[in-house]
């Protein structure tokens, strides 16, 4: 989990204020590519994030990724059927909670970079299509074969969306939903709930430390 989790890190999408106002006219893999590219650059200059600092990561994950992952369809796809069973408020607390546990745990990963590179595979987009997946590779010093990268698009409105990753085959978002089923079938939708949040204060209380 920690190496899916540094993966998905290294490729999160941070944008600098001049990337930002050009996201919206951008096809995807050219997205992809000129984000990947900046969060690589940010990661590599930030001393307090080379230094270990979580906090540091996490302001930079809250600032730069959010806007560009629909976190209530990754969450409805991680819950998986159960998602139909819950409420509107309760599927805003599971988004929510959902939420800041991937923001936890990409921050975390942050500052475990370890020079990484990405290649990026070629694309193809058939006209009018509005859901993509665009394909890298991640390189790590020392290893022999590279570990695939690909993400899920959507477009949404003007921009496009992440709404899965999937590292070597194995997708995030169906990665948790045999936890997440089990939760609901212990404890039912609240249970899962009460569980994520406790899982974000016990990593929240990690990083004060």
């Amino acid at each position: 989990m920690r190496l899916f989790a540094l993966l998905l890190a290294a490729a999160s999408f941070f944008l600098s204020p001049g990337i930002q106002a050009q996201v919206k006219e951008l096809p995807p893999d050219a997205l992809v590519r000129s984000v990947t590219d900046e969060v690589l650059d940010i990661i590599r200059k930030d001393k307090d994030i080379k230094a270990g600092s979580t906090k540091r990561a996490i302001e930079l994950v809250e600032q730069k990724v959010l806007p560009h992952f629909n976190f209530t369809r990754m969450t409805a796809l991680a819950v998986g059927k159960d998602w139909r069973q819950a409420t509107p408020e309760q599927q805003k607390m599971l988004t929510e909670e959902f939420r800041d546990l991937l923001v936890r745990t990409y921050s975390n990963a942050l500052t475990a970079y370890k020079n990484e590179t990405v290649d990026y595979k070629p694309f193809k987009m058939q006209p009018g299509e509005s859901d993509v997946t665009v394909r890298t590779q991640i390189h790590q010093p020392g290893a022999r074969q590279p570990i695939t990268l690909d993400y899920s698009l959507e477009k949404n409105g003007n921009a496009w969306k992440v709404y899965d990753v999937v590292v070597a085959g194995v997708s995030l978002v169906t990665n948790y939903r045999s936890s997440f089923a089990t939760e609901v079938r212990n404890g039912g939708i609240d249970g899962l709930i009460k569980t994520l949040q406790a899982k974000n204060k016990s990593l929240e209380a990690a990083t004060k430390k």
